[in-house]
């Protein structure tokens, strides 16, 4: 393995361990319901999204040639994740009140 592509690699999996440890601390930091739900959709979709960058250029590299597996893993990630976000928004309010 290349130099180049050691360093890519590295790079894109610091940076999406990185956008994790910020969603992480925006779950357990922040005070509202809402901003709440924004911090680990966002940063989380987005570290997941530098691993997942990272285990491409890793399997072209091994492999010589791009895999679909990962675009996939992404493509859902990017689409369930506001989806679950926006659902729980409008969800929990409704439970929170009654009791």
């Amino acid at each position: 393995m290349s130099f180049a592509a050691e360093l890519t690699i590295s790079l894109l999996l610091i940076l999406g361990g990185v956008f994790i440890l910020v969603g992480s601390f925006g779950l357990l930091r922040l005070k509202d319901l809402y901003v709440r739900l924004h911090a680990p959709t966002k940063a989380t979709t987005l570290g997941l999204g530098g691993v997942l960058a990272g285990s491409m250029v890793y399997m072209f590299d091994l492999q010589g040639y791009a895999t679909i597996k990962e675009i996939l893993i992404t493509v859902f990630l990017v689409i369930t994740a506001p989806v679950t976000a926006h659902i729980l928004a409008k969800v929990v309010p409704i439970f929170r009140f009654q009791g």
